[in-house]
């Protein structure tokens, strides 16, 4: 996820110390990418792999379009339809002020003025971009934990990494010792589930599904609608944000 390549051994003292930093204050995105790059051992390896067996995949792969450029675009993202991903995806930029660039800044550990011209490095990138996008389409709300929390259990199961999980893991506990409910925690287990059984999204056009109505989209990826999160939203009322939420800076 950052611009150096991700290690091939794990290294578990600086996630655990990432993780604990990032419950105690979610404000600090960093510790995200930080845990990512101790966990994600080979993971951007498998997934590029994945990526490049399919035709359109080879050929967005050859290509290794920057998409927090595209998606940094202003005139680009006022072009969606009504209805549309794009629009969708663009009324979430509104209501946030997060931005595709403010995350890619924060992502970069490493300070590289230009992004590593490598393939795993270049996927890595792709999965931060669209993280926003991930978000539009599952409904999960960016700016409260719980759906954050939710959102990452999906990406573990669409992509793998332990990275993923261990957030997601983290923030259960940490939800459990909060609110003395396990609403949080089934809504996490529902975004993996869900996870699993929609396609592959880190292999969609996404040109393409940013002018695709979004219902279609939803239908045609097997995105189910959310409704362990939903209760969870309506039975934990303010404790669904218990700390504040890990964001994209704008």
């Amino acid at each position: 996820m950052a611009e150096t390549l991700i290690p091939d051994r794990r290294d578990w003292k600086t996630a655990w110390r990432a993780l604990r930093t990032l419950l105690s204050n979610g404000d600090d995105t960093t510790q995200v990418f930080v845990i990512m790059r101790a966990l994600n051992a080979g993971n951007g390896k498998r997934n590029f792999q994945r990526l490049v067996r399919s035709f359109e995949g080879g050929e967005m792969a050859y290509a290794q379009v920057e998409l927090a450029d595209t998606l940094s675009d202003p005139a680009y993202i006022a072009s969606f339809k009504p209805g549309t991903v794009g629009a969708a995806y663009r009324d979430f930029l509104a209501a946030t002020g997060y931005t595709a660039m403010g995350l890619a800044e924060v992502s970069n550990l490493d300070k590289a003025e230009v992004p590593m011209r490598h393939p795993y490095a270049w996927f890595g990138r792709r999965i931060r971009d669209t993280h926003d996008i991930w978000h539009t389409l599952t409904g999960y709300k960016a700016d409260e934990t719980l759906g954050e929390a939710c959102l990452v259990a999906f990406s573990y199961a669409q992509v793998g990494g332990l990275g993923w999980a261990f957030i997601a893991v983290g923030a259960s506990i940490k939800s459990i010792r909060v609110t003395k409910s396990f609403a949080f925690t089934r809504a996490v287990w529902e975004g993996y589930r869900n996870g699993k059984r929609a396609a592959w999204l880190a292999g969609e056009d996404y040109p393409a599904l940013l002018n695709e109505p979004i219902d279609q989209a939803r239908a045609r990826l097997g995105i189910r609608e959310p409704k362990a999160y939903k209760q969870a939203q309506r039975a934990l009322g303010s404790f669904a944000s218990y700390a504040t939420p890990v964001k994209a800076p704008a």
